[in-house]
């Protein structure tokens, strides 16, 4: 796992770690040396801790002109021993929201697998961006984490499985790979409506 990195070809348009609005903002990473862990596997130093000790994110991009941020995952995301989701929406997606985020690009194709527990969360974290026309978009999930999720209708909450499990987002610009997802959500609300 140590040679899973977050993708840094976004770094000349953003870095969290300079980013004064950025819950990463002054955070410094050695990369020298590998020192963090989920089990007993170390990670690469570049991706970031919000809390969560099997679950770890980078933010690859923000614009908070068109409100929104790509957030790239590794791990486990486990809701069940380590309320993952609850870290997640205070630590990281809070601040975001704060600074007027309401879209929202969750990449997990390295998100190893997912044991839930409630969905009060998300549930609140898709209330709050439904009152500004945003949303949550899970991009390239493997199947069997999009169906565990889907066990306790996580898909009411999350625009997700079909094309963004797809999509080959290292092509796209931010700006190019926001739109792209922009038409896949605005596609499925047409078809909803």
């Amino acid at each position: 796992m140590h040679t899973l990195e977050p993708y840094y070809s976004w770094r000349n348009h953003y870095e969290s770690s300079s980013d004064v609005r950025s819950p990463f903002y002054q955070r410094s990473y050695n990369e020298t040396s590998y020192h963090t862990k989920i089990y007993n596997h170390f990670i690469h130093p570049q991706w970031d801790d919000f809390g969560s000790s099997t679950l770890f994110l980078k933010i690859l991009f923000v614009d908070y002109e068109d409100g929104f941020a790509i957030i790239e995952m590794l791990g486990e995301w486990n809701d069940c021993l380590h309320n993952d989701i609850m870290l997640l929406k205070r630590e990281v997606i809070e601040d975001l929201e704060n600074e007027g985020i309401i879209k929202f690009i969750l990449i997990g194709e390295n998100v190893l697998n997912f044991h839930y527990s409630d969905d009060s969360y998300y549930e609140e974290w898709f209330d709050e961006l439904s009152d500004v026309d945003g949303w949550i978009a899970l991009l390239n999930f493997s199947e069997h984490v999009l169906e565990d999720m889907k066990t306790i209708d996580l898909d009411s909450f999350f625009v997700m499985d079909g094309e963004l499990s797809e999509i080959g987002w290292r092509t796209f610009s931010p700006d190019q790979l926001c739109a792209r997802i922009q038409d896949c959500v605005e596609n499925r609300i047409g078809l909803i409506g």
